[in-house]
């Protein structure tokens, strides 16, 4: 049995998602902050590359935008079949 590593996700996806839903919603980084309860400097930092936050920054967008975590998340697997159950 041949083992294949799995693949990489895409945090690139994930980030211009923040952003496309922050730019369909008007909001600065400063409401975003106040709805999300992250700071204005994370924000930041996740649209522009620097880090890809955790999974609590993540949960606290998802509420922010009243999105599920798991569609939140779904650009992770951009460009690869997202895990699903065995054949």
């Amino acid at each position: 049995m041949t083992i294949f590593p799995p693949p990489e996700p895409n945090p690139t996806a994930l980030r211009l998602l923040l952003s496309h839903l922050r730019a369909q919603h008007k909001w600065s980084y400063d409401e975003l902050a106040a709805r999300s309860g992250l700071s204005r400097r994370t924000l930041i930092e996740i649209e522009q590359g620097r880090t890809i936050g955790t999974l609590a920054t993540w949960h606290a967008l998802a509420h922010a935008f009243s999105v599920p975590l798991g569609e939140l998340l779904g650009p992770l697997c951009e460009g690869h079949e997202p895990p699903g159950p065995a054949a």
